[in-house]
């Protein structure tokens, strides 16, 4: 199996599952097209991501995801400077707004494929224009779509969400392993996920 993301909260979420994976980086450009959904924008790149490295490796399961956030029907990249950190924090600040992956698995070879995407709803609290400067200049907003992780330092930032926790994080892993299941991608036995060729 190959997971066709660089992202290491991916890579952690699998490997303690017990899964067996390489970690082979896919160059789709990730920017979205104009009057393009969240939900159209995350599935198209998970498939494409899928499709770049399943084209190299048709003999191989591959896993491919993209997580974005959205707002007002605006999606959020990941901030590069301090000033796009601090800009996002205060759009999403005392706000709800979406967290949206989109997954692909495929087996080219198999001609076997499947394509979802998870929608989880999250609320921040009232953030002071001092929490969200230190928060920046911890320096974990970046790389994080809408600036902030979950998983990490920015817990503190959350105040409700509304499905899935693990797709907040970057792979809703109880969609993900009902796919990889019925495709016959993996077997659940008593000694753990078994991966199939």
């Amino acid at each position: 199996m190959i997971l066709a993301s660089k992202s290491p909260r991916r890579s952690e979420m699998l490997t303690k599952l017990g899964l067996d994976f390489d970690v082979i980086s896919s160059g789709v450009e990730e920017s979205p097209i104009p009057g393009e959904t969240p939900e159209k924008h995350v599935l198209r790149l998970a498939e494409a991501k899928a499709l770049d490295i399943g084209s190299r490796h048709p003999d191989r399961w591959i896993i491919a995801a993209d997580t974005i956030v959205s707002i007002g029907g605006s999606i959020l990249g990941k901030p590069k400077t301090e000033s796009e950190a601090f800009k996002m924090l205060g759009r999403l600040s005392g706000q709800e707004h979406s967290v949206w992956t989109g997954f692909s698995v495929q087996h080219s070879g198999k001609r076997k494929d499947e394509h979802r995407a998870v929608q989880t709803a999250v609320r921040m609290k009232v953030l002071s224009p001092g929490e969200m400067k230190w928060y920046v200049r911890t320096g974990e907003p970046f790389d994080k779509a809408g600036g902030y992780a979950i998983q990490g330092i920015g817990s503190f930032l959350i105040e409700s969400i509304r499905g899935s926790y693990t797709n907040v994080v970057g792979l809703p892993l109880c969609e993900l392993i009902e796919t990889l299941t019925r495709l016959g991608a993996m077997t659940l036995s008593e000694s753990g996920f078994w991966i199939e060729d």
